[in-house]
């Protein structure tokens, strides 16, 4: 789409250039703000000048920059991107899932970014899934020169919206190898075969026994459920079905949302309990 208010572009080189002036916006892949009338910007600042390193792999776990693109993160977890991941990073393989329930081609992937997805916010972003579900934590550049870290699920306040103040900037994801390590599974479903997520959750099983389950897109916000040992099928289905934010929109309607949420974990907690060969799915 044209964005016929702006007449101005920066790129940004250092962090001084992110000092946004009044109407100015700032671009990473682009593939929403392209999408939809700005009348508000009269001005773009490019962060994908700044030379981040799309993934930094260390003791501590995986560093995404912000402006990694989702075809970058998928490479890596495919082992066709120049960094591999360690051998026991076993939730990587999920990366692909969660790529593909974007509501997006494989060639908007080229594009897209991993911080542009989560700083839309949306409830039916799925980089937020991946990154709640693996308790991931942002990175983010305060306007006075210092940094601050909030766990990615804390940070999607709502649908579309998020806890970055103006002039604060996604640096990058950050998510922990003892995480990373884990048995991660992670289910979609659509009320249309190639339509937005009414539903995602995640379910994941930590080398210490303790389970974690994440629901976004049937939620306003990201759920985190966390239990010391895999629950029973009752507790887990009552703590979804009394989650909070559970809305209703032409995709679906609050009471269809918890209910799927529902079984989808209830799949993700069996696969859990099972073999890891079954695991990894997708569900329409």
């Amino acid at each position: 789409m044209d964005l016929n208010t702006v007449t101005s572009f920066r790129r940004a080189r250092t962090r001084a250039d992110l000092v946004l002036e009044p109407g100015e916006i700032l671009l990473g892949g682009g593939t929403w703000l392209y999408g939809e009338p700005q009348p508000e910007a009269t001005g773009l600042v490019d962060l994908t000048t700044m030379g981040w390193p799309d993934l930094d792999v260390t003791a501590e776990g995986l560093t995404i920059g912000a402006t990694c693109t989702i075809a970058t993160l998928v490479a890596f977890a495919q082992g066709r991107h120049r960094i591999s991941p360690p051998a026991d990073w076993t939730a990587t393989t999920t990366f692909p899932v969660a790529a593909n329930a974007l509501l997006a081609s494989f060639k908007i992937w080229n594009t897209a970014t991993v911080g542009g997805n989560i700083c839309r916010s949306f409830a039916a972003g799925a980089m937020v899934s991946l990154a709640a579900g693996l308790d991931g934590v942002a990175l983010i550049w305060t306007p006075d020169g210092g940094e601050r870290r909030v766990a990615v699920a804390d940070l999607v306040t709502g649908n579309g919206e998020n806890d970055l103040a103006h002039g604060e900037v996604l640096r990058a994801v950050e998510l922990p190898a003892s995480a990373l390590t884990s048995r991660l599974i992670l289910h979609k479903i659509a009320l249309a075969e190639l339509g937005r997520s009414g539903a995602v959750v995640t379910g994941r099983l930590d080398d210490d026994g303790g389970a974690v389950f994440g629901i976004t897109a049937a939620t306003l916000r990201p759920t985190i459920l966390r239990y010391a040992a895999m629950p029973t099928a009752e507790r887990l289905a009552g703590h979804v079905g009394a989650a909070t934010g559970f809305y209703t929109d032409p995709l679906g309607s609050a009471d269809w949302r918890r209910g799927v949420a529902i079984v989808l974990a209830e799949r993700a907690r069996r696969e859990l309990a099972a073999a890891p060969e079954t695991e990894g799915g997708q569900t329409r």
